[in-house]
């Protein structure tokens, strides 16, 4: 039985007990209570459901929980509605500086239950004690009986000071390698899926082909091997973090020999002009580029302005002799905002998201949904994915839960994860280390001198966080 099934029998089974409990009270109404022979009890508990019925909790986000199209209200919501007869009331707030905001509010004494995840939370949020851990509410969760058992690898990687503070219920947004395998049948290369099915799609390869690919190029014609955003999908695939987290500890990783290659590949790339460095919103449909990466919201377009060149998609190849693909994605989590009135009532939520989450019917309503292919009124392809490409994409987040990859140095404030100005010298450390070769800045000239630089940047930073 499916869990949104079970949910709905427990539902039914909930209603029965109350009709049966009505026909009780009616009955005793009718008859004369007993004068003697009492005997005290004690109070019956009550069950979690009984505790959160009928709460309403605060989401303080940037997006609303409802669905955003006017076509009713998510899976997840629903449930929380129709099973726990509960509601969330949305407080919107600008995503620009929502953490300031989140702070000032809870410092007014301003009942906020709910926020939204994302990398930047952790660990500040927590140092900043913003958020509270999760472990007290796995019973409502549905933690102890298996709910969330795929995503427990993600989860030990998220842990914190102990304590569970971001529990993902999926994985999405993975970053990929959008190809033609028309184009690359046409340039005598190997196809990129059919190597990655066999474990050798890896840098080597990947660089290989772009080398091919550019040198085969007519004269007068520009080629390029790469476009998009890849620096943070190279980072991941190594599997390393710039900043490790253990035994407590956080300590600094940046001369990691992985994260090394990772860093020289980068800069090979930009030093041989195989980066094309426009901004493509999708895959170029210009025959100029072999690969492009970019996040799977970029995959829609893509298809429809290369609907004739049958588009697939690969996770980034994996560091040469690696056992394993590491892949740059989203976890998706809600956050239990400190001194929460109603914690039972948001971790019944969290439930529902996975709940959801779990549920194959969506999915397969999703696939159809997407893959419908049909021209607009100025007979332009809309934005579509293929079966296989969804059926591909899914397998890959399945993969990034079996190996997750979270580098804390994302949610170490604005030094390590900011943009600055743009410039080398005010970006964050994380930022630096997936852009200023990819950008090919002259203010860097080797990964000697980045990791010098990052390294002194990132050392200061982190001591703050292992006071």
């Amino acid at each position: 039985m499916s869990y949104i099934k079970r949910i709905i029998a427990g539902t039914a089974a909930m209603v029965m007990l109350c009709a049966v409990s009505c026909d009780d009270n009616k009955s005793a109404e009718n008859k004369t209570a007993p004068t003697e022979n009492i005997i005290p009890t004690e109070a019956p508990t009550e069950s979690p459901e009984e505790r959160i019925k009928g709460t309403t909790i605060t989401w303080l986000a940037d997006f609303s929980l409802d669905s955003q199209d006017g076509s009713g209200s998510p899976t997840a919501l629903s449930l929380f509605r129709d099973y726990y007869g509960c509601d969330v009331e949305f407080v919107p707030i600008e995503s620009e500086g929502k953490y300031a905001t989140l702070e000032y509010l809870l410092n007014c004494g301003d009942p906020i239950d709910m926020f939204p995840y994302d990398r930047t939370a952790m660990p500040q949020g927590v140092v900043k004690e913003l958020f509270d851990p999760l472990d007290s509410y796995f019973e409502i969760m549905g933690v102890n009986e298996g709910l969330w058992d795929d995503m427990k690898p993600a989860m030990e990687k998220l842990k914190f000071n102990g304590a569970y503070y971001v529990m993902p219920y999926s994985v999405s947004a993975p970053d990929l390698v959008m190809y033609s395998r028309k184009l690359v049948k046409k340039e005598k290369l190997d196809d990129p899926y059919e190597l990655y099915k066999q474990g050798k799609w890896d840098w080597d390869v990947m660089m290989d082909m772009m080398g091919k690919f550019v040198s085969n190029a007519e004269a007068g014609t520009l080629r390029y091997g790469i476009n998009g955003s890849f620096g943070e999908a190279l980072l991941a695939s190594t599997g390393k973090t710039a900043v490790n987290y253990e035994n407590g500890k956080f300590s600094n990783n940046i001369k990691d020999k992985d994260i090394a290659a990772a860093e020289n590949f980068m800069k090979k790339i930009s030093d041989e002009n195989l980066y094309n460095p426009n901004w493509h919103e999708f895959y170029p449909n210009d025959n100029s580029t072999l690969f492009y990466v970019m996040g799977d919201w970029a995959l829609g377009m893509t298809n429809a302005k290369n609907a004739k060149k049958d588009i697939m998609v690969v996770p980034f190849p994996k560091i040469p002799d690696g056992d394993k693909y590491y892949i740059s994605c989203d976890y998706d989590a809600k956050m239990l905002v400190k001194w929460s009135a109603n914690p039972d009532a948001v971790a019944a939520y969290m439930k529902c998201e996975r709940t959801a989450a779990l549920e194959d019917s969506y999915k397969e309503i999703e696939k159809k949904a997407l893959s419908i292919k049909e021209k607009d009124a100025y007979n332009k392809w809309k934005p579509f994915v293929t079966e296989e490409q969804y059926d591909a994409v899914q397998s890959y987040l399945e993969t990034a839960k079996e190996n997750p990859y979270f580098d804390f140095g994302y949610g170490m404030g604005e030094k390590m994860y900011g943009l600055g100005d743009l410039t080398y010298d005010t970006r964050g450390v994380m930022n630096n280390l997936t852009e200023a070769f990819v950008n090919g800045e002259r203010a860097v000239e080797s990964w000697e001198q980045m990791c010098d630089d990052m390294t002194e940047k990132a050392d200061d930073e982190i001591k703050k966080y292992n006071g």
